[in-house]
């Protein structure tokens, strides 16, 4: 590991609501509102690097998006990657995607993959979820527990965040998969209940489908759905205190999200939002809010292009404890939104110059982020 002197011109904004402009001291401590740190990295050498999860023992699992599972141990990347992935549609946002281990890893072994999965002759893709037992370096009874229908010709939004909720459901995000807004959007197969495209999925942690899910008896309806009306959802997180269910996703020219995820909602794309089309920027949506649509909690105008998202509970940053992190990757920045119980408060831009697309709380307290841009894994520590 070493410490690591981010490009000063790139390195930090600050656009909060209330607060000074942090800057940055020539010793390599990074000053913002609330909590200083420096930046050290851990992991060098990875391509596109997407999700990352941590084993009880302290090795951390990372996925790389064009298809394989590595594993740091000790601080070091294994030169070998993991056996047993499974065969991905690397294409556009396509690939290996998210990476997740089971509570209750110590006792079943049980890792999760969610990847961009190719039809016979690859011209076809949807996003689909593997589960599997960590055996050294090779993962085994590899079994497929749930496929999309969200099949598509196009290369993005897969969604494919995941997370455990403690009570034996794993939620997973599912992207409209690119499919174009037009007129009568109410027909975009992201208001449409009988496919996956642009939900929010709660499973049981084996891929079966929970009886209590909301639409389990509406004829017609794909019962795995949890909410509905999504574009790209790629910031997905628990609350580990609270236990509520929050998600960022991707608006289209403006627009990012932040939603607070009710089950059997209704989020509104693409007949409500804040973005505009592509391009000449003409208006895209029917309006800003809609009787029975959900309104985000914080939207972003310009986008930040929004990826893995973490709500910090640790004890190394007390200043941010609470505070949700919301990756950018257009935006090429990790935002901090103070929170006032499910009400944002105050948004900081704490650290930018590279695409960031994952964000997480190690299991040590520091805050690690997956540096698109330049292949690495870094960590946050506070200054001292």
């Amino acid at each position: 590991m070493r410490n690591v002197r981010l490009p000063l011109a790139g390195l930090i904004l600050a656009i909060g609501l209330a607060g000074p402009r942090p800057s940055v001291a020539q010793s390599d401590v990074v000053r913002t509102q609330q909590e200083d740190y420096r930046v050290v990295t851990v992991v060098e050498g990875l391509e596109v690097p997407w999700s990352m999860a941590w084993l009880p023992n302290g090795d951390m699992l990372v996925t790389e998006r064009p298809g394989r599972l590595r594993i740091v141990r000790g601080g070091e990347l294994d030169p070998t990657p993991i056996t047993g992935t499974p065969t991905v549609r690397a294409r556009g946002q396509g690939g290996l995607l998210e990476v997740a281990v089971h509570p209750d890893f110590e006792s079943n072994q049980f890792v999760y993959l969610t990847y961009s999965k190719p039809n016979t002759d690859g011209s076809e893709g949807t996003t689909a979820l593997i589960r599997a037992r960590l055996d050294g370096g090779s993962l085994v009874d590899v079994q497929e527990i749930y496929e999309a229908t969200a099949w598509s010709t196009t290369n993005g939004h897969y969604g494919s965040r995941l997370a455990f909720d403690g009570q034996g459901h794993l939620f997973m995000t599912v992207g409209d998969r690119q499919a174009p807004p037009q007129e009568g959007q109410e027909a975009h197969p992201a208001q449409d209940l009988a496919d996956a495209q642009g939900s929010m999925l709660r499973l049981n942690e084996d891929g079966t489908i929970p009886a209590d899910n909301p639409f389990v008896n509406t004829p017609g309806a794909a019962p795995e759905i949890w909410s509905y009306g999504h574009r790209s959802p790629q910031g997905f997180a628990i609350h580990p205190e609270t236990g509520d269910v929050w998600e960022t996703e991707h608006g289209p020219q403006g627009g990012d999200e932040l939603n607070l995820i009710l089950g059997g909602s209704n989020y509104g794309w693409p007949v409500i939002g804040y973005g505009v089309n592509y391009g000449p920027g003409i208006p895209l949506h029917q309006s800003q809010e809609r009787e029975g649509m959900e309104q985000p909690r914080h939207f972003w105008v310009p986008s930040i292009a929004t990826s893995g998202l973490m709500i910090y509970v640790g004890d190394r940053f007390p200043e941010w404890s609470g505070d949700f992190f919301a990756g950018g990757l257009g935006g090429e920045q990790i935002a901090r939104l103070e929170m006032d119980g499910q009400t944002v408060v105050a948004d900081e831009t704490i650290i930018s110059g590279f695409r960031v697309r994952d964000i997480r709380q190690g299991p040590d307290g520091y805050i690690y982020v997956a540096n698109e841009t330049d292949g690495t894994i870094i960590r946050l520590e506070p200054a001292m």
